[in-house]
């Protein structure tokens, strides 16, 4: 729906029907100039004062006044589609007004291309009309908004279809799981991770349910031991099957998609004016038909999609070189989708959410753009400099002679997914605050004799009190514990110990055995009775006994990291 579609003149932007008015900061809706804002803003002032000198009059002579208008702020009349003079200088908004056009692009990466569902009619109709979406299923969480951590799996898909893309080789591609970022939001909204998983990893891909296109469900049997990608496309898998081998593989349950193809990389990118990139050498690569030379360039359309695709003329040549400008990319437009330039120019913010909207294909949680926009609300509030790139661990396969796969390397990946599951940042956020949470576990330790606690199962495994009473009376001497059974209300999803001041000797004891993290940790506020026990609630974490629950606090050697607030040139 455009301007047209609702009667107004024939060479109107839409983009340009969103205004900013100059007095509120606020960009506001003009479908059309009311009559009333045709003169300009000297003489509406100069007949309001006329009107208010006759209505003076009025009452003095006792004459009936003239009823004065309720005053309105004044807002520039609409523009038609031309182009701008380098003299024309754009009103700068105020704070309030800025905060408000962050909410059009208040994401990261694809989500915040689509927080601009409008409360306009035709806006919403128009952009919700261009969503693509698949119900996957019981493999994501249906809603669009969590208290908790938050984790969508961006994919990208190698699929050749749309203008001019069949020339990039592999045109009969069923689109498979080419490039797939499992994007991880704190549960605070402070930080968020963006772990890159390769394409050519070997893994088990489950069976998954898919729906089919007469309403059936098709389970479509799992492979053991093949390619990554091949989660997707091979034999009719949809995103689904994508999101269950991650949460296999990772341990990460996934609660949304959004897939895009290469037309969404061409479009995305120039719709923000084109991303900033760095190359550390000349490229001419014929493959993905990159020819760059050395230094600073800014890339849209064709050329940004031969920059991403590039792989033989960086690093190593393999995949694993293509994720890292990739990533150096993706924090690229990260940080221009962001700035003030983007933010208060509602042409550019306009033509983000025309382009994502069409590029993006979602799971039916998230498919329309109300719910796009609360997801873009609740997980845009992470700024860049808080947001860290790194990619799974692996190694090289070494059941091939000649190696074109990788493996897990199963150590530093497991830490890395240990780190991601516990909630716990790749990049140092809120110092003060974790320095106050690690305290908790600092200071004496009870002996294990002296331990008092009730074992609750709050979301454990069936049995999981009375094994980890066991576990603590045989293996860790922690006579004085005690199977209270099932924990009443709903489930818990993390364990907590909960304890008295005067009990913290005895909390850190059982935490230093049991591995519990800081956060787990509840202290109360008076002291407890002498015999009193302490209330362990063991939850949907919680793996078996002598198992720990506390992810480490640093990423491991093997992970290189990318901060999305800062440019690497690729070489």
């Amino acid at each position: 729906m455009d301007a047209q579609g609702r009667g107004r003149a024939g060479d109107i932007d839409p983009a340009d029907q969103w205004v900013l008015n100059p007095d509120t900061g606020d960009y506001e809706l003009r479908l059309g100039p009311p009559a009333e804002h045709s003169a300009p803003p000297t003489q509406r002032r100069a007949a309001n004062g006329a009107a208010s000198r006759t209505n003076g009059a009025a009452s003095r002579t006792g004459a009936p006044a003239t009823q004065p208008s309720r005053r309105r702020r004044d807002v520039p009349p609409q523009r038609k589609r031309t182009e701008p003079t380098p003299s024309r200088r754009k009103p700068k908004p105020n704070a309030e007004g800025k905060k408000k056009a962050l909410y059009w692009t208040g994401g990261v990466m694809a989500f915040v291309l689509v927080a601009g569902g409008s409360g306009a009619l035709y806006l919403y109709q128009r952009f919700n009309g261009n969503i693509s979406k698949i119900d996957v299923g019981d493999a994501g969480s249906g809603s669009a908004t969590s208290d908790g951590p938050v984790n969508i799996l961006v994919i990208g898909t190698d699929v050749r279809t749309g203008k001019g893309n069949q020339g990039y080789g592999d045109s009969g591609s069923v689109g498979h799981a080419d490039t797939s970022i499992l994007f991880h939001v704190s549960k605070d909204r402070t930080n968020a991770t963006a772990l890159s998983i390769p394409r050519d990893l070997i893994t088990d891909v489950p069976a998954c349910p898919t729906k089919q296109k007469d309403g059936s469900t098709k389970t479509i049997p799992g492979t053991q031991q093949t390619r990554f990608n091949n989660s997707l496309g091979q034999e009719g898998r949809d995103p689904g099957c994508t999101m269950r081998t991650v949460k296999k593989m990772t341990g990460l349950s996934v609660d949304h998609f959004m897939m895009a193809d290469f037309n969404a990389v061409k479009t995305l990118s120039s719709a923000v004016g084109g991303v900033d990139v760095c190359l550390g050498k000349d490229i001419n690569d014929p493959d993905s038909h990159l020819k760059l030379s050395k230094g600073h360039h800014t890339v849209e359309g064709e050329q940004a999609l031969a920059f991403v695709r590039t792989r033989h003329s960086v690093g190593l040549g393999g995949d694993l070189s293509r994720i890292e400008i990739q990533q150096q990319f993706l924090s690229s437009m990260i940080r221009k989708m962001k700035s003030d330039d983007t933010l208060t120019d509602p042409r550019k913010l306009f033509g983000l959410a025309e382009a994502a909207t069409k590029a993006l294909t979602v799971d039916t949680g998230i498919g329309s753009i109300d719910k796009l926009r609360q997801l873009a609300q609740d997980v845009g509030r992470v700024n860049p400099k808080n947001i860290s790139f790194a990619t799974i661990p692996v190694l090289d396969n070494p059941a091939e002679k000649v190696p074109s796969t990788v493996v897990l390397n199963e150590k530093p990946s497991e830490q890395l997914f240990s780190m991601i599951r516990n909630d716990v940042s790749l990049t140092e956020v809120k110092k003060k605050e974790k320095a106050k949470e690690a305290a908790k576990l600092k200071g004496p330790k009870a002996d294990p004799s002296e331990v008092r606690v009730e074992v609750l199962n709050g979301g454990g495994p069936f049995g999981a009190a009375q094994d980890t009473v066991d576990w603590l009376q045989n293996s860790e001497n922690v006579l004085k514990s005690s199977n209270g059974g099932n924990a009443t209300g709903p489930k818990q999803k993390k364990t907590t110990l909960k304890y008295a001041p005067n009990q913290a000797d005895q909390a850190r004891r059982l935490a230093d055995m049991m591995g519990l993290p800081a956060s787990a940790l509840k202290p109360g506020t008076e002291d407890a009775e002498p015999r009193a026990d302490m209330t362990l609630t063991l939850g949907a974490d919680f793996k078996g006994a002598g198992t720990p629950l506390s992810g480490p606090a640093k990423a491991p050697d093997e992970v290189k990291k990318v901060n999305a607030a800062k440019q690497v040139c690729a070489k």
